[in-house]
């Protein structure tokens, strides 16, 4: 067993879509922002400092972190917040490829995995009244870049490169791959 240390629902609904064994404590850790990191070197930042600061109250189980954020020509593009900041976000991002960087960092006997991630998104054009029903929806409000691409966004994603959980919030393959370099079992099997 594991602890995911983040309060994304899509995160683990995705665990659980894999049959994986964990619990979920919220970090406390502070997240850096757009500043003058890349956006590879934040989401990993970020993933690592939420695993450690659950790992630092409970030590001797492993804890996996994860950071998403959307990018579109080296800018970053986080959770909107509000509803303004939402339609902005998808006039910029509509009709075009944007990137999609999750961070993951496991922490496990007290040493640190991390890998990133990335995926191609490619957006169909979208209309004014299409991103005015959109973000009416309140959808938008929580999620990196204004969107749910397993929600009703799907209808603007015209085709992705790259992993499809990853623009969901969790890589799943580069999740499971980095727990086997840590040595942790995903699905809480005995003596491994």
């Amino acid at each position: 067993m594991f602890i995911l240390a983040s309060a994304s629902p899509r995160r683990r609904e995705l665990l659980q879509q894999i049959g994986a064994s964990f619990d979920v404590k919220v970090s406390n850790a502070e997240e850096i922002g757009n500043n003058e990191l890349s956006a590879d070197e934040l989401v990993k930042w970020n993933a690592l400092a939420k695993a450690k600061a659950v790992t630092a109250e409970n030590p001797n189980i492993p804890v996996l972190g994860a950071d998403t954020v959307v990018a579109l020509n080296g800018e970053i593009f986080g959770k909107p917040g509000n509803d303004d900041n939402a339609r902005k976000m998808l006039r910029r991002l509509a009709g075009r490829t944007h990137q999609v960087w999750t961070g993951i960092a496991w922490v496990s006997r007290g040493e640190t995995y991390t890998d990133v991630v990335c995926t191609d998104v490619n957006m169909e054009p979208i209309g004014e009244t299409a991103i005015d029903n959109y973000v009416a929806t309140g959808e938008p409000l929580d999620k990196a870049g204004a969107y749910a691409i397993q929600g009703r966004a799907a209808v603007f994603i015209d085709s992705i490169e790259g992993s499809y959980s990853n623009v969901v919030g969790l890589p799943l393959a580069a999740v499971a791959k980095l727990a086997r370099e840590a040595g942790v079992d995903i699905y809480g099997h005995s003596g491994s």
